[in-house]
């Protein structure tokens, strides 16, 4: 499908259903967006535009990194934008030339649906140009991260405070599962933030000298993402060892109660085994109160050790 817009000082925003009505020379700057074109649609990238065959490849192949090429009549981008709630990544490439700009993408995009509806409601504002469609694109792409980060954020306080009483095995995977997400995020959002920063420093894009600021403004952003993506990950590794070290500890405090039964019963099974040895020579077994001095003695050894172990501080 495609959407065909021209603009003019005099006659303001036109929009057209096929190509062939659009006449360049009339319009001070056009806009084409191709969304899940055909392949007779893909075909006018090189016979109506004549974009460089290299650029037309990378539109064809899916999820290329965001970058930023120069040929020499236009300049092409590759922009991501992500899905809120499985958080793909989908690409948005962008043919910038003098007097045009052409987007291209193959599932259907919010963000273009956003800037369609802005072009209609200003449609005679005489500032609207290409690099106004470029830096919109850029803002509404960069802000649908904002609530991406957040959700994931809102998620990991909720594994902190653990308001739905889960057992330690269910917040720890359900931790790894947002540092996942948070490595997805960084995945798209550190390359755009490098895009960003190489148009501000180059020379090849007056438009985008003209509007450093705007543009500055969705690189502050990224980096404010980015910290925000950083900071989560922190604070997920912060509490996965606070985790482990609570199940260590955990751990190490059934071991020692373990090891004070066994040490207290080490020397009550000694005593009962020596006189269940069954020798015939035993004096002890001759004695009439033999059996209530050993039950009194063991008695006195496990008390003993159960003090002693507790003056030690083995059970605080």
């Amino acid at each position: 499908m495609l959407r065909i817009y021209g603009y003019s000082k005099t006659d303001g925003l036109q929009q057209f259903s096929d190509l062939a009505e659009l006449t360049t020379a009339a319009y001070d700057w056009y806009w084409v967006d191709y969304e899940k074109p055909t392949q007779e649609e893909i075909g006018t990238l090189r016979t109506y535009f004549q974009f460089h065959p290299l650029a037309i490849e990378d539109c064809l192949h899916d999820l290329q990194r965001p970058k930023l090429d120069y040929y020499e009549d236009h300049t092409f981008f590759v922009f991501h934008a992500l899905h809120k709630k499985s958080l793909d990544r989908s690409e948005i490439n962008l043919f910038l030339g003098e007097d045009f700009v052409v987007t291209f993408h193959k599932q259907p995009c919010e963000e273009i649906d956003s800037i369609e509806r802005l072009l209609k409601r200003n449609g005679q504002n005489n500032e609207l140009d290409e690099y106004f469609i470029l830096y919109q694109l850029l803002d509404k792409v960069v802000d649908h991260y904002f609530p991406i980060v957040y959700d994931i954020e809102d998620h990991i306080n909720e594994i902190e405070d653990n308001t739905r009483n889960l057992s330690m095995e269910q917040l720890l995977e359900e931790l790894f599962d947002r540092r996942s997400e948070l490595l997805k995020i960084r995945q798209t959002v550190h390359p755009m933030r490098d895009l960003l920063y190489r148009m501000l420093n180059t020379h090849h894009l007056e438009g985008v000298r003209d509007r450093k600021e705007y543009f500055a403004d969705v690189y502050d952003h990224l980096i404010k993402v980015a910290e925000i993506v950083a900071s989560n990950r922190e604070m997920t590794q912060d509490i996965r060892d606070s985790y482990l070290s609570l199940n260590s500890h955990q751990t190490n405090r059934t071991m020692q109660i373990l090891t004070v039964i066994s040490v207290i019963f080490m020397p009550l099974t000694f005593v009962v085994g020596v006189y269940g040895m069954n020798f015939v020579n035993m004096p002890e077994l001759n004695t009439e109160s033999g059996y209530f001095v050993v039950w009194f003695i063991m008695i006195a050894m496990a008390v003993t050790m159960v003090f002693w172990f507790k003056k030690k501080g083995w059970f605080d």
